[in-house]
């Protein structure tokens, strides 16, 4: 199945075919605050915090001492790692008895604070009831002074705005690039054909950098792990610490981050092992870990692979729940039988859902929804064949089936999600009847609708290759590239055919040189791009009009980005290409803004905006007073070109003036010597003429701004 989009660098990839630097090797310069930012030391801790003590157990005498040591251990070993003598009960030495509780000691303070929080109202029986508190709490309430002392008032910090790009009065977008140790913030500033400088650092990440889903933090990878950065001077928000780390992922809201790393297992011959943490945004702590053997949570490359993955980790293996406060969490995983379930966790406990997993026969994977807390699970058929592949819609946390489909000769599903949630695609590709070959087709599901009717789509050349599919992200539209050529065809469809409500084909465009479509964000634009083999064809489309509004050329162009508005789009060809690394802007007509150059071109990032919502009446007012707005932006576009014309003739005139400056200078110089270059001559019997030295005087002219104007009929 495709995988979820998630703001990553680099959407749908697998971790083999990334090329991460060697995290061992410090390039020959220091990574940032090395000296107090080692994992090692901040996982290390030797004190009371990796102790819990867990009250109100039974009062037992020796004879059944050592049965309830056994029942804590299968307990509070399913939580964390206990120290092989870590467990203890204390024993009254008069009544030869327990005194009802105990001391549970962890492999570090992360493990014991998820132990507490886990095990805290945990009932051993009818009359047993955990209470658990950190050794480290309630040493520092036995050192609580019996006189109160007023604490010391600190002297006012004023914390960055993280919002604060968000306020730029020109309503301008930022755009993180990555190139050779360089990693730049800037602002897009098509007006003046240019970009503004915001912030740049080197060696500022050792492999990658990413923001996060609402841009309000930057993140930087390292070998002791991550850092985010944000405000208007990019200062460090928080850190986490997580030895060689190599990916990351943020929660859709932004609480949580979780980190993956692979790392040598004490075993060799059980492989790599995979180390995953979640932690808390806010206070940098590790909330829950999860480790096991890597090959573990290859879960696509085991009972039923996905399509293009050879056992290979897919990212982001936790999938988060979207539009739902960043309350639950899933992945596939398998139990001890080996069969694969959907295992979905709770924050902020981070535990399990109602302590166990949601077991489905033949699981392949799942998908949330965009926008809220229902999943899409897609089932194989059964080896046997007496049980078809099926798709269900389940809702969570009731894990009741609000819809499915089975499906019949399955070779391959994909999912498409629409990025409102309304309505689910299915590209489903089946076998004939000889099983030799197959064919495709599409089931939609209209989710937002009462009872989730369904459609079949089934194109006019079954057998075709299905290259694209895309949604239009605020619309009803959708556009598929189907064929088997070079050259293969763009069709349009839309879910809305008038009032019926059905699914109605719009256009189709033959013969395109295209490998992808990327919709604007606000719709209607799309442009239809020939990447890789196709040396970065690009045709922008006006979907609305069915119209062609240019035809551009990006050569060996590699991403295609939209900036969060729709306004302008981002080509770039990074270093998997040896030469014209760089980037262009271009506006969603199609005009080429302004082009960069920079070798060895690792990534161009824009900066998410947050959600905002106007409402409809405020949508309605704005669209009903456009031309009003269009005036008053138009006026303010004609004064900035002015000003950077203005600016670029004041350059000139400083060049200029610095030029006849440096003449006048060397002039004096000439009439200081030029009495002793004369006598020279004359020692030398030299006859110098007036046509020895000439002065040629050059002009030259520059295009300093070309405006264009409709004569009068």
């Amino acid at each position: 199945m495709e995988p979820e989009r998630t703001g990553w660098p680099w959407d749908g990839f697998n971790i083999e075919e990334v090329e991460l630097p060697d995290q061992s090797d410090d390039y020959g310069v220091p990574s940032d605050d090395e000296e107090d930012f080692n994992a090692e030391e901040i996982q290390k801790d030797e004190g009371f915090s990796c102790v819990v003590v867990v009250d109100n157990l039974p009062v037992i005498g020796i004879e059944k001492y050592e049965k309830l040591l056994g029942v804590l251990k299968k307990i509070f070993s399913q939580i964390g790692e206990v120290h092989e003598d870590g467990l203890y009960m204390p024993v009254d030495e008069q009544t030869k008895k327990t005194k009802g509780f105990a001391f549970i000691e962890f492999a570090n303070p992360d493990q014991a604070k998820i132990a507490r929080q886990q095990a805290e109202g945990y009932k051993l029986d009818k009359s047993h009831t955990f209470k658990c508190n950190l050794l480290k709490e309630v040493e520092d309430m036995s050192a609580t002074p019996e006189e109160y002392k007023e604490p010391e008032l600190k002297d006012f910090v004023r914390k960055d705005n993280l919002y604060s790009w968000m306020l730029d009065a020109r309503g301008r977008d930022q755009f993180a690039v990555r190139y050779q140790d360089m990693t730049e913030i800037h602002w897009n500033d098509p007006k003046t054909g240019t970009s503004e400088d915001v912030y740049s650092r080197s060696f500022w990440t050792e492999s990658y950098v990413q923001w996060s889903p609402q841009g309000t933090m930057l993140a930087t990878v390292h070998r002791q792990g991550a850092q985010v950065w944000g405000g208007e001077e990019f200062s460090r928000i928080q850190r986490f610490g997580h030895s060689k780390v190599q990916l990351i992922d943020f929660s859709p809201c932004e609480k949580y981050l979780v980190s993956y790393s692979s790392q040598e297992s004490p075993n060799p011959r059980e492989g790599p092992m995979a180390v995953f943490n979640v932690s808390d945004l806010k206070s940098g702590q590790t909330l829950r870990s999860f480790k096991g053997k890597l090959s573990d949570f290859m879960v696509a490359g085991g009972e039923h692979k996905a399509p293009g993955v050879e056992g290979a980790l897919q990212w982001p293996l936790f999938k988060w729940c979207q539009g739902n406060d960043d309350k639950y969490f899933a992945r596939l995983a398998r139990n001890k039988s080996g069969k694969t379930m959907i295992s979905v966790y709770e924050t902020p406990e981070m535990g399990l859902l109602e302590k166990k997993s949601l077991q489905m026969e033949h699981i392949v994977d799942f998908h949330w929804s965009p926008t809220q807390a229902l999943m899409c699970v897609y089932q194989a058929a059964s080896p046997d064949g007496n049980q078809p592949a099926r798709v269900s819609l389940v809702e969570i946390p009731s894990r009741s089936e609000i819809k499915s489909k089975n499906l019949f000769s399955v070779k391959d599903v994909t999912v498409h999600w629409h990025p409102d949630g309304t309505y689910l695609a299915l590209q489903v590709s089946r076998f004939t009847k000889s099983g030799k070959t197959s064919y495709n087709g599409f089931e939609f599901f209209r989710v937002g609708e009462r009872n989730t009717p369904m459609e079949v789509l089934e194109l006019e050349k079954k057998q075709e290759k299905i290259v694209s599919f895309a949604w239009e992200p605020k619309g009803h539209r959708f556009a598929i590239v189907h064929g088997d050529g070079a050259r293969p065809d763009v069709s349009f469809y839309t879910m809305q055919d008038g009032q019926k409500g059905q699914i109605k084909h719009l256009g189709t465009l033959h013969g395109r040189p295209v490998t992808s479509l990327h919709w604007s964000p606000q719709g209607k634009f799309l442009i239809i791009a020939g990447l890789k083999g196709l040396n970065g064809q690009l045709e922008f489309f006006n979907v609305n009009d069915m119209d062609t509004m240019a035809i551009n050329e990006h050569f060996m162009c590699t991403n295609v980005d939209w900036d969060p508005t729709g306004r302008y789009v981002a080509t770039s060809v990074t270093s998997v290409h040896q030469m014209e690394n760089g980037y262009i802007v271009w506006s969603f007509l199609g005009q080429q803004l302004y082009k960069v150059n920079r070798d060895r071109f690792f990534q161009f990032l824009w900066r998410p905006r947050m959600p905002l919502d106007l409402g409809k009446d405020k949508e309605n007012e704005i669209q009903k007073n456009l031309k009003k707005y269009s005036k008053r932006f138009e006026a303010e576009d004609e004064t900035l070109k002015s000003q950077a014309d203005v600016e670029k003739m004041e350059e000139r005139k400083n060049m200029e003036t610095e030029w006849a400056d440096f003449l006048e200078s060397k002039k004096k110089v000439f009439e200081e010597i030029r009495e002793e270059h004369e006598a020279l001559v004359r020692l030398s019997g030299y006859v110098e003429s007036e046509q020895s030295a000439q002065t040629e005087e050059i002009e030259v002219e520059e295009v300093v701004s070309v405006k264009e104007e409709k004569m009068p009929r």
